[in-house]
């Protein structure tokens, strides 16, 4: 399985891209970030985003892709840019066909450091190790990026059974009659 881990961000999107499976060695194919002027018009900062996920996505070829999910911040109008830096790459992804997964950070955190309320340092030390490379990436959108991609291989394969049985499920005849016994 082939992820393009993305951390949203409009001045500083992390991508990272991780071919595995679960239970084996996974392994880097490439990462970075998409930067774009903090200075530059909102539209111009998504479009620049939106052609450095293009970019990606052209180079790796992912079969998935994850997604930080913006749940809550302080800062409406950072979770705002955030958020929408996450749109264009759930619309890059929507464009091609290519299914995309949404994570919360604490998920990423818990599926690779084993605790949900892990701190950056933590993060970037188990994808480094998790990884076998020299040194964390930097920046740490770099690193959460590749998270992001370690988390949806490891979660995959069990989301992927949880909605087949959900569908097993709505699928076949109700046996209850409504009787009691």
């Amino acid at each position: 399985m082939r992820v393009l881990g993305i951390d949203p961000g409009l001045t500083r999107c992390g991508v990272g891209v991780v071919e595995g499976v679960a239970g084996r060695p996974l392994t880097m194919l490439g990462v970075g970030v998409v930067r774009t002027p903090a200075d530059a018009e909102l539209g111009q900062r998504l479009v620049a985003v939106e052609q450095g996920i293009e970019q990606w996505l052209d180079e790796h070829r992912p079969e998935f892709v994850a997604v930080e999910r913006v749940f809550s911040q302080h800062n409406v109008r950072t979770v705002m840019g955030t958020a929408q830096a996450g749109a264009v790459a759930m619309l890059c992804a929507a464009r091609r066909g290519i299914p995309v997964a949404l994570h919360t950070p604490s998920e990423v955190k818990a599926a690779v450091t084993g605790s949900g309320r892990a701190d950056k340092a933590q993060v970037g030390a188990m994808v480094t190790r998790l990884l076998r490379l020299d040194a964390p990436p930097k920046p740490a959108d770099a690193a959460d990026a590749l998270a992001l991609a370690i988390c949806h291989i490891w979660r995959a394969p069990a989301q992927n059974r949880l909605r087949q049985v959900a569908l097993h499920a709505a699928a076949a005849p109700s046996t209850s009659k409504g009787r009691r016994g």
